[in-house]
C-alpha cells in the first residue's frame, strides 16, 4: 500500500459527499448524519460483497438489500430508516448527474409479517469456530468463541477493553445500547480461548505499545472494527464450505439465543444476556419454544403414537 493511499475502511466519497451536503444544505444534525452514515455504510458492505459498487447498483439489488435486513428480524422503525437513507442518497446521486437513472425509485421495504431470526446449526457454527482456529491468527477464533458464549453485538464485542474481563475470565462486562452495563457470563470453551488469547494479544503487541482494547489493531480506531469482523467471518465461512451468505455476526446473535432456547434456557435469561430492554424482543425467539413443545408432544403423549386408529 501506497504511504498515502487511503484506508479500506475510509467511507466511499460518494457517501461522504452526501453527508457534506446534508449538513450545508440541509443543515442536519450530527445525529441524523452519522445515522446515514452507518446505514449506508452497512448497504455499501452488502454491496460490495456482491461485487456492485455504489453507483452500478440496480433497484434488484437495493430490493435484495431490504429483505436482506427484513430476514435478520431488524425493527420495522429500523428498516424504514435504512429505506430512507437509501431513497435520498440515490436522490442525491441522480440530482448531480452522477448516475443516469435512480434505482431507488420503487425500492419498497418488504411486506411481511414476522420475520423469524435466522440462525445456524450447532454443527456449522462449531465448523466455524474449528476453520477460525486453524488460522496463524487466533483472534477470530477467540472473537467466534466469546461471541458465540455471550450472545453481544458485534458492535460490542470489537469495542470490548480489556478491563471488561473480570479477574477469573468467568465474565465479561458489556456495555450495551443505551449505554447500559450487564454482566455476561463466558462457557469452558471461551474462557479457555480467552485465557490463551490474553497471553497471544501481549505477544502480539509491537514492544513499547499500550492499548486498552482487548482485539487491539493498527488502524485508526485501535481495534477490529465491525466491518473487518464482518469481512473475516466471510472468508472463514467460505473455507469452511459454508454459505457466506447465510453468515453474519447477527446470524450469530440469533444462533446463540436460539440453540440456549432449544436447550431449556428460559426467556427471561436469554433476555438479560442478549441485553433486550423489552422481554417482547426476545420473543422471536419463541417458534423454537413451540417446535420443542411440538416434539414433546408428539414424543410424550399417551395419544400421539403413530398407528393410531380413530
Amino acid at each position: 500500500m501506497k504511504k498515502n493511499a487511503p484506508a479500506k475502511t475510509e467511507m466511499p466519497p460518494l457517501i461522504d459527499a452526501f453527508l457534506e451536503m446534508m449538513v450545508a444544505e440541509r443543515g442536519s444534525s450530527a445525529r441524523t448524519v452519522e445515522a446515514y452514515r452507518r446505514d449506508l455504510a452497512d448497504l455499501n458492505e452488502f454491496l460490495s460483497v456482491r461485487g456492485v459498487p455504489l453507483k452500478k447498483a440496480k433497484s434488484s439489488d437495493l430490493q435484495a438489500y431490504m429483505r436482506t435486513i427484513a430476514s435478520e428480524a431488524m425493527s420495522a422503525k429500523t428498516q424504514a430508516r435504512r429505506l430512507s437513507a437509501i431513497h435520498e442518497f440515490y436522490r442525491f446521486l441522480y440530482s448531480e448527474d452522477m448516475i443516469k437513472h435512480n434505482p431507488a425509485d420503487y425500492v419498497q421495504a418488504p411486506k411481511i409479517g414476522k420475520s423469524l431470526p435466522k440462525y445456524l446449526t450447532e454443527e456449522e457454527v462449531a465448523l466455524l469456530i474449528d476453520t477460525a482456529g486453524k488460522q496463524k491468527n487466533k483472534r477470530m477464533a477467540v472473537m467466534l468463541e466469546i461471541l458465540y458464549a455471550s450472545g453481544m453485538r458485534v458492535s460490542e464485542l470489537v469495542g470490548l477493553p480489556v478491563m471488561a474481563v473480570t479477574r477469573d475470565n468467568q465474565t465479561i462486562s458489556v456495555v450495551g445500547k443505551g449505554n447500559k452495563e450487564r454482566l455476561v457470563p463466558l462457557n469452558e470453551p471461551a474462557r479457555i480461548a480467552l485465557d490463551k488469547w490474553l497471553t497471544l494479544r501481549e505477544l502480539n503487541l509491537k514492544r513499547g505499545r499500550v492499548s486498552k482494547w482487548l482485539f487491539p489493531s493498527i488502524g485508526k480506531e485501535g481495534h477490529l472494527t465491525r466491518d473487518g469482523f464482518f469481512k473475516a467471518l466471510k472468508e472463514i465461512a467460505l473455507k469452511a464450505g459454508i454459505d457466506p451468505h447465510k453468515v453474519s455476526p447477527h446470524v450469530f446473535r440469533h444462533s446463540f439465543a436460539s440453540h440456549l432456547i432449544a436447550h431449556d434456557a428460559d426467556l427471561r435469561s436469554v433476555q438479560k444476556m442478549l441485553g433486550h430492554a423489552n422481554i417482547a424482543t426476545t420473543e422471536i425467539y419463541t417458534h423454537i419454544l413451540q417446535d420443542r413443545l411440538k416434539k414433546t408432544v408428539e414424543k410424550s403423549h399417551p395419544l400421539a403414537y403413530s398407528g393410531r386408529k380413530d
